[in-house]
């Protein structure tokens, strides 16, 4: 057969169902013998860079690797962002590429680019095809090298001659690459290290990354926690692996993350890192970050540990058996919780710093953007669901406001915020799960990077929502500028156009707009049960910010806009904003109850009643007193 053939009887070879993709002159081959192929089905995209997502998106939402083919030149520089953006979350890819022959490579012929030295800092590993002999060991490498280990995004460029040759098929059962042997069991010492400190710990805390997805470790983290009383915050990453319904799940944490979540961070004396990277987002400043903690890092990439903070017990290995050892080292030592005190803190900061309260708001015509994540998190089926985003201020309200019971079910493009990510990694995800219902989450400015990809939804009937979060602006930067910037809007304002509900008919797809807050819930069930691909445009305001926010250069203790509702559900520390005079219910209440809540025993019971009321006798009810009954504002 020719390598071409070769290429597609390796992918069948390796079980590939689905190809993502865009043809071209020096992948014509390629695409020729892919014509021929039973098992694997092509997805057209219309753009490369759709191409690539939406195989992350596959990738992702299954943990099996997703395959990219494209051309060469533009068509190969156009899957650069792709890729970057997979590498950055350790998704495992095949990118392959069409190449000049290899008789003119270096001689910038058309449509010639070096895609290998081009995309050589954001891959796993690259190779340049140079013989048929090495073809399908090539493919079988790539796949083993994609999916081991960390995983990542691997890219095999094929020259168009060598495409073209005949060669002999025999595709190899086993992979022999001495140099590449990561580590899966943990150090067994290091192992007994970590369980003495949580053994000792009276203010544990789990901090869990991308890497307990990836690891399918959920059930081992659950595990853990339930075993020691242990809480655990969430990166954008981790969301999904600890189930949200989860009494000790905190939720969200870093720069905006939860109060609450931060605080626990701040406050913990021993701190494990559950397969997470102190992304700078999380961390803050580094020189104020878990000052308190004692770490343990758990993470199957050598280089990630103390990369970014120093650790007290490193430990190298795959998660999920990392953390069973762990389970099974505590069982062993018959260890038990000694932190009810902490946990019965954490419940009362949950309940004192919410993310949102309808107190804070008074403008009953604007659509809140919370309460709409929260109308679409309630009418989702956790079960059957799976949310994508795209990047900017809609994608940290659905980290915070829609939860997600199982892993791979929120797909957010992480380390490298890639706009125009989520709408593509959403047509992957509902490919590979025909059965979930897929949402894509998305900004008006970021829908935009990658709209063109509609098309690829409805010539494929793929009934993936979109719902668009429509401020007219590039929000977060836009809350940035109007925070740190004297509200020098520099170009973050965008002309009202398009008009997306005619951009969907224009598409085939469904489609209203939402301006008004009683429309939202009816808008939702609607887009939800349509039968084809749907668009919701849903109108907020360009005023509206996401809070709690921790500034740039700040520590998770200097929090800003983060409701307290122990002096009335107001927004505290917001920026321009005096801090109260020290005689004020606020600094009073904040002296009384600051830190970890210990003087007074007011803080113990606290619960809201069935009206969202405060019940009598507790911290709240101690505010509205000392605030002569007007609920405690400064």
């Amino acid at each position: 057969m020719r390598g071409a053939e070769a290429v597609v009887a390796s992918l069948e070879a390796e079980g590939v169902d689905v190809v993502f993709g865009y043809p071209g002159g020096q992948a014509i081959k390629l695409y020729d013998a892919l014509y021929d192929s039973e098992q694997i089905t092509h997805v057209l995209a219309r753009h490369e860079q759709g191409a690539v997502h939406m195989a992350d998106g596959y990738a992702r939402s299954t943990g099996r690797p997703g395959v990219v083919i494209v051309t060469s030149g533009p068509g190969a520089t156009n899957t650069v962002t792709g890729i970057a953006t997979a590498y950055m979350d350790s998704v495992p890819l095949v990118v392959i590429t069409g190449q000049v022959g290899r008789g003119v490579i270096g001689t910038d012929s058309f449509q010639e680019s070096d895609i290998v030295g081009i995309t050589m800092p954001v891959v796993k590993h690259s190779f340049l095809l140079q013989s048929t002999d090495e073809l399908t060991r090539t493919v079988r490498e790539a796949f083993h090298i994609a999916v081991t280990g960390r995983p990542g995004p691997v890219l095999i460029d094929v020259p168009s001659d060598l495409a073209g040759e005949e060669m002999t098929f025999s595709y190899p059962d086993e992979v022999s690459l001495p140099s590449y042997k990561p580590t899966y069991r943990g150090n067994a010492r290091q192992v007994r290290a970590a369980a003495r400190l949580l053994e000792e710990a009276e203010r544990p805390l789990l901090y869990v990354g991308g890497g307990a997805v990836i690891s399918e470790a959920s059930e081992e983290v659950v595990a853990l926690m339930n075993r020691m009383d242990v809480p655990a915050v969430t990166t954008l990453m981790g969301k999904g692996s600890v189930p949200s319904s989860h009494p000790l799940n905190l939720g969200p944490v870093g720069m905006h993350g939860a109060k609450y979540s931060n605080m626990a961070m701040t406050e913990a004396d021993v701190l494990i890192a559950c397969g997470a990277r102190f992304s700078d987002r999380v961390t803050g400043r580094l020189s104020r970050f878990a000052p308190n903690a004692r770490i343990v890092h758990i993470d199957i990439d050598p280089a990630e540990i103390g990369k970014v903070v120093q650790v007290d017990v490193p430990i190298v290995g795959d998660l999920k058996g990392v953390l069973a050892a762990l389970i099974s080292q505590l069982d062993k030592d018959g260890a038990e919780p000694r932190d009810a005190e902490w946990v019965a803190d954490l419940a009362l900061w949950r309940e004192r710093y919410p993310f949102y309260h309808p107190n804070v708001r008074d403008a009953a015509d604007e659509v809140i953007p919370e309460l709409v994540m929260a109308e679409l998190g309630r009418q989702l089926d956790p079960e059957r669901s799976i949310i994508t985003t795209e990047v900017g201020q809609h994608q940290m309200w659905a980290h915070q406001f829609l939860p997600r019971e199982h892993p791979r079910t929120f797909l957010s493009s992480g380390g490298l915020g890639t706009m125009g990510f989520g709408f593509p990694a959403a047509l992957g995800a509902a490919v590979a799960r025909p059965e979930a219902q897929v949402v894509c989450v998305a900004g008006d400015g970021s829908f935009q990077m990658n709209l063109q990809e509609m098309a690829t939804a409805t010539a494929n009937g793929v009934p993936v929502k979109v719902m668009i979060m429509d401020n007219r602006c590039l929000g977060m930067v836009h809350q940035w500028q109007k925070l740190f910037y004297d509200g020098r809007y520099a170009e973050t304002l965008l002309d009202p156009v398009p008009d997306f509900v005619k951009l969907a008919d224009a598409y085939g797809w469904a489609a209203e707009r939402v301006e008004r807050p009683a429309d939202v819930a009816g808008a939702i069930e609607r887009m939800l049960a349509a039968p084809g691909p749907y668009l919701l445009d849903v109108a907020i305001s360009p005023e509206q910010n996401v809070y709690p926010m921790v500034a740039p250069g700040a520590g998770l203790d200097d929090i800003m806009g983060a409701i307290d509702v122990a002096v009335g559900a107001v927004r505290t520390a917001m920026p321009g904003v005096a801090d109260a005079p020290a005689s004020s219910p606020c600094a009073q209440i904040d002296a009384q109850f600051g830190g970890r809540w210990e003087s007074g025993p007011e803080d113990t019971g606290a619960r809201l009643g069935q009206d969202g009321s405060p019940a009598a006798g507790d911290w709240r009810s101690h505010v509205r007193a000392q605030a002569g009954g007007k609920g405690g504002a400064s």
